[in-house]
């Protein structure tokens, strides 16, 4: 069994895969680590204001402030180009999924996460004598968080 840290066993990070959100292209973890110099440039341009400084001060995505508008502004701001936006490459991998805390998963009538996702990748499946329940379509989820915040559960994880 692979050794975990204390901070991985208190997020319940078992596997160690799970990484803090990014802003929009970044590029991969050691690299990014190793290109941002801190400088808060990034936090200081996001006019959605959802950047954050984690622990090791360098810049992560709080998704209970809003969500991304992929607009860019991050990146253009980056000087050691630790976000590299590229024409045609998606700005990152997350996407939205849907935890058991779910309100519809224990048939409460809920959809203010699909109510807030603009490009409907979050759809209700109908079932019988229960509650709609959520569904997200990855190819169409771009991971902006939009669905975050309204979540009266919190039953959402953008990773």
């Amino acid at each position: 069994m692979a050794q975990i840290s204390r901070r991985q066993f208190l997020r319940g990070n078992f596997s160690g895969s799970y990484a803090v959100p990014r802003p929009p292209w970044a590029l991969a973890e050691a690299a990014f680590a190793s290109a941002c110099t801190r400088c808060g440039d990034c936090i200081i341009a996001c006019p959605q204001h959802i950047l954050v400084l984690d622990r090791e001060a360098r810049p992560t995505v709080d998704f209970g402030r809003g969500e991304c508008t992929f607009c860019g502004k991050c990146a253009e701001a980056c000087q050691p180009r630790a976000l590299e936006k590229r024409e045609g490459a998606p700005p990152w991998q997350l996407r939205a999924q849907i935890q058991n805390n779910c309100l519809a998963k224990s048939n409460v009538v809920c959809r203010a996460c699909g109510d807030a996702c603009t490009v409907q990748a979050i759809r209700f499946r109908p079932a019988v004598m229960a509650a709609a329940q959520p569904e997200v379509d990855d190819a169409l989820c771009t991971g902006c968080g939009a669905c975050y915040a309204p979540c009266p559960a919190q039953a959402i994880r953008i990773g």
